[in-house]
């Protein structure tokens, strides 16, 4: 079983260049893949995202990578655009003047916030031939990709143990139905003789046909066996997904539903203290169980 949740970083360098990987990822209904990458590496983002979406199937990924240049410092890989910045300048002038006339006190920008802005600065090697660089970050990127899986693997390992213990749980609480089950029907046996008498006493114009209806539709509405057996199949399910080694969140999330509506099933139908308890019991475990079904791939 795999997490839709993990996390991995990693340093590397080459083609005169140094940088450092940040890979993190959360729990999702699909996949999202969000990415922070040199825009002036051509073909980088394209080549990225096709590995990421080889090795996650879901959950919200971001990736960030930053490249710096070796030799120089920092600021040796940078160029600062006096054109782009004369513009930003006059359309940042221009935004503080429309929010004063609207009445509006807007925070004053800072130098970094300025940088950030596309076009005003970029990286000095812009010109140069990039196909080197590109090539040694993509083949640093299965090491990356190989320590997220083994977190995510590691977390999956863990949420596994949680999820076979809940489904014992559940186990053990549908077999305890199906004792009080038993036991209750001796008792709704009796009550229903009782109740029985009580009319055949009271007057002598029953009608018998009708009477045995109401007696099967009582029986019926009473009746767990159905959902008893039924969450029994979604347990056996269940354990056969968690030894799948394919994807299988969205098919445990599916299952999920369907052991609340039997459970749900079970408390309408319970007319029995001990039964509505134990139905209760089993919509708190199946609740538990939905929450962390939610992370897995």
């Amino acid at each position: 079983m795999i997490s839709m949740t993990g996390f991995a970083a990693r340093r590397g360098a080459g083609a005169g260049h140094a940088w450092v990987w940040d890979l993190r990822a959360v729990n999702g209904k699909g996949l999202d893949l969000r990415l922070r990458l040199p825009d002036w590496i051509d073909g980088l983002e394209l080549a990225i995202r096709a590995e990421l979406q080889k090795a996650v199937t879901r959950g919200n990924v971001s990736l960030s990578l930053r490249v710096t240049q070796d030799g120089g410092g920092e600021e040796a890989g940078f160029r600062l655009h006096p054109v782009q910045l004369a513009a930003a300048l006059a359309a940042l002038a221009r935004v503080e003047e429309a929010g004063m006339a609207a009445g509006l006190t807007l925070r004053q920008p800072t130098a970094a916030d300025v940088l950030t802005l596309r076009g005003v600065l970029d990286q000095g090697q812009q010109d140069q031939d990039m196909t080197p660089l590109r090539q040694a970050i993509l083949a640093d990127l299965p090491g990356l990709l190989a320590d997220f899986a083994a977190m995510r693997a590691s977390e999956g390992a863990a949420l596994a143990g949680v999820l076979r213990a809940q489904l014992d749980q559940i186990a053990a609480l549908t077999a305890e139905a199906q004792r009080e089950a038993a036991a209750r029907a001796a008792a709704q046996a009796d009550s229903l003789r009782e109740g029985l008498a009580r009319i055949l006493a009271a007057t002598d114009a029953v009608d018998a046909t009708r009477l045995a209806q109401e007696l099967a539709l009582l029986a019926v509405k009473t009746d767990v066996t159905e959902e008893l057996d039924r969450l029994a199949a979604h347990v056996a399910a269940a354990r056969a997904h968690l030894a799948d080694s394919a994807p299988v969140g969205r098919k445990l999330d599916f299952l999920m539903q369907e052991f609340m509506r039997e459970a749900n099933t079970l408390c309408s139908k319970a007319q029995s203290l001990a039964l509505t308890r134990i139905g209760l019991d089993l919509k708190t475990v199946i609740d538990q169980m939905r929450e962390q079904v939610q992370n897995v791939e």
